[in-house]
């Protein structure tokens, strides 16, 4: 058995679709699968040229049926215009019919095949008798609005094709290793565990591993969400698709190809996409039985009036007006139209909802997980205390890390820039890996380094501990053999996070913060933020995040929203019910979320929840209007007031009830602009 590398199903090799791509041979469960790994963009072109072409026939074909017609004439006109929309949309009428033979069960293409084959073919009968109202517009547009939703929905398949292959573009093609005492450039694919591999500034690590010699700082935030480097010596770990900084260093391959940790992420985002059920659409649960019901329903009354001595048009009248009354086209329209103009606020007001499933799902969310860094926090550190509060302080630390790179010389620049402070270039500047930086006769760094330098710190103990138990990062300022103070920086909470998160526990939800940080500073940011310490997941490794949210999910009855946006967080985003991203955040976070806020702004997210109570009312209260419409129509149709009244709903007065049931759903959706 095989993996068809498109769908994910297993399959017979022996019965398998075989194709090479890149000197590789892939097996496929169809040819489609086929078509889609070596032609992405062949299917979304071709039911994009499909979505034109049928509107652009519907449109005119709705106008003409709403003339006095001719039909001699203009009757004609419809059949030309109607008949390729039709043909395009044939795959209906296969699917449907197919489910009924091979699975015996309708579904909702059954019920297009059946609404849409009997307009028109009822049509064509109609004007090659030259008499009688035509329905070639209901047939025509139904086909259309449907093939857009196909369309849309390949269009989000491919976006998350998409967001796999940039995961996969960080992992570099190549890696510089020891062989034999000879440093070569070989295939990333060709490194070996036990390898011993050279990694140079600036690039990008290709394998998971061990440092052996050398040191430097990696910049792990693709990985951990962290935005601060993380020193790394010898007998430190290193990840695959990280970036090493500003020094050189070699390390032990320890897990390479399928084994890293990238590529376990990769794993974990395709999975949770796989195993996430389609949408469990109302009208295709109750096409199953809707479907043979008015079949039924239809044959009953052509029987009935034939026995009853009618004529054979009146009895076929009553049949073709129940199997038109009962086209899908309320039915049809119940969701889109809700979700249309649901998703359409929501992008006035700075959410992106890619899917209906994503609204569905977060009416029922009961539990919020946050990210902590770049979401909750700003994603980089700043200035916070410094003791004493003196400014020659801050311009001893500034001439220090002038010359340096680290995120926390750029916080200590910018604040001493916000108080008008003159830093001078420094006399020299030598970064002490894992320990500070020394500038002349400025020292800047942390505990180790005073020690080394014979600098007495105790006088600021009290001060740092206090400091560092609020999750800060503190560094000694010290000029010469004095130490002159402390400066501390954090990770600070964004303007609106703790407002959020009050709110949404307002609202009767749990919030959770996630984050690959230590326990104490996780804890002072759940604290400033309004989270219960007891909610607060730390030091949680990137590719156990996805595992910690399922572990959610699976106590009581949680439905999960997770809010992230690094890299680190696409498989959780991927793992919880609802996927929220932070727009501001990485493309592979923002392809693998449900939903973007796309301001950045947190309280976003309260609108997003919302929004899908009103959306998900607007649809149960448009598919009620429709089957009302089903339930009464299809009775009359069948001539059950015949009796009483001596006339028979004829077709043309069915196409206008359905048409009615149409308006009211469309304009009850409509009401959804509305929402502030």
């Amino acid at each position: 058995m095989v993996k068809d590398p498109v769908c994910g199903m297993m399959v017979d090799e022996s019965k398998a679709i075989a194709a090479k791509k890149d000197n590789q041979t892939f097996y496929f469960c169809s040819v489609s699968c086929r078509d889609e790994l070596l032609n992405p963009d062949r299917e979304l072109q071709s039911l994009k040229k499909k979505v034109i072409v049928s509107f652009a026939l519907s449109i005119p074909l709705a106008g003409i049926a709403m003339t006095t017609m001719d039909i001699a004439v203009l009757g004609w006109v419809q059949f030309f215009l109607a008949t390729p929309i039709m043909w395009m949309g044939r795959q209906f009428f296969s699917s449907g019919f197919a489910a009924v033979i091979k699975n015996r069960a309708a579904n909702m293409d059954t019920l297009v095949a059946l609404g849409t084959g009997t307009a028109y073919f009822y049509s064509v009968f109609r004007l090659l008798s030259n008499h009688g109202h035509l329905y070639f517009e209901i047939a025509g547009l139904l086909i259309a609005f449907i093939l857009l939703g196909k369309f849309l929905e390949v269009r989000s398949r491919k976006k998350t094709s998409e967001a796999i292959q940039h995961l996969m573009n960080l992992v570099p093609d190549k890696a510089y290793v020891d062989r034999g005492g000879f440093e070569i450039e070989v295939p990333v694919s060709d490194v070996r565990v036990g390898d011993t591999v050279i990694v140079r500034p600036g690039s990008r690590i290709p394998v998971d591993g061990e440092v052996i010699d050398g040191a430097s700082s990696v910049d792990e935030s693709m990985l951990t969400g962290e935005s601060i480097p993380v020193e790394k010596v010898k007998g430190n770990k290193v990840a695959a698709g990280t970036i090493n900084k500003t020094g050189s260093f070699r390390f032990v391959a320890k897990q390479v190809g399928e084994d890293t940790t990238i590529a376990r992420i990769i794993k974990i985002v395709q999975d949770a996409q796989a195993s996430r059920a389609p949408i469990q659409n109302l009208a295709d649960k109750v096409s199953s039985y809707f479907v043979p019901a008015v079949v039924v329903i239809a044959l009953i009354s052509f029987g009935v009036w034939l026995a009853s001595g009618a004529s054979f048009i009146f009895a076929l009248t009553a049949f073709i007006a129940v199997l038109i009354i009962a086209c899908p086209c309320a039915i049809g329209l119940a969701t889109p139209t809700a979700i249309v103009v649901g998703t359409g606020t929501a992008a006035k007001h700075g959410v992106l909802v890619k899917n209906a499933e994503a609204l569905e799902k977060c009416e029922k969310v009961n539990v919020v997980i946050f990210d902590k860094t770049g979401t909750l926090t700003k994603g980089h550190p700043e200035v916070t205390d410094i003791v004493p509060n003196d400014a020659r302080v801050l311009e001893i630390a500034a001439v220090c890390e002038k010359r340096s790179e680290h995120p926390l010389a750029q916080a200590i620049l910018k604040a001493a820039e916000s108080r008008g402070i003159h830093v001078n270039d420094p006399e020299s500047f030598e970064a002490l890996t894992g320990r500070g930086v020394r500038a002349g006769n400025f020292l800047l760094g942390n505990e180790t380094l005073m020690k080394e330098a014979a600098i007495d710190i105790q006088s600021l103990q009290k001060e740092r501990q206090s400091l560092e138990a609020q999750g800060k990062t503190v560094m000694f300022v010290a000029e010469g053999k004095s130490l002159k103070g402390i400066i501390a920086c954090a990770d600070t909470l964004k303007q609106f996070s703790a407002e959020t998160v009050r709110l949404l526990r307002a609202m009767g939800k749990e919030v959770w913060m996630i984050t690959g940080d230590n326990h104490r500073t996780a804890n002072a940011i759940a604290r400033q933020a309004g989270i219960d310490e007891k909610c607060v997941l730390a030091e949680v490794a990137p590719q156990d995040k996805a595992a910690a949210v399922a572990s959610l999910k699976a106590e009581g009855d949680n439905f999960i929203a997770m809010v992230g946006d690094g890299i680190n967080d696409a498989p959780a985003l991927a793992k919880a019910d609802v996927g929220i991203a932070i727009g501001s955040g990485t493309d592979v976070a923002i392809e693998a979320a449900d939903m973007i806020l796309m301001k950045s702004d947190l309280r976003d997210a309260l609108f997003a929840f919302e929004l899908s109570k009103k959306v998900m009312s607007k649809i149960r209260q448009n598919l009620f209007f429709a089957f009302i419409y089903n339930i009464l129509g299809i009775p009359i149709a069948a001539g059950v007031l015949y009796p009483f009244t001596g006339w028979l709903l004829s077709p043309v007065i069915a196409g206008a009830a359905m048409a009615a049931s149409s308006v009211s759903v469309v304009t009850n959706s409509l009401t959804l602009r509305k929402i502030q």
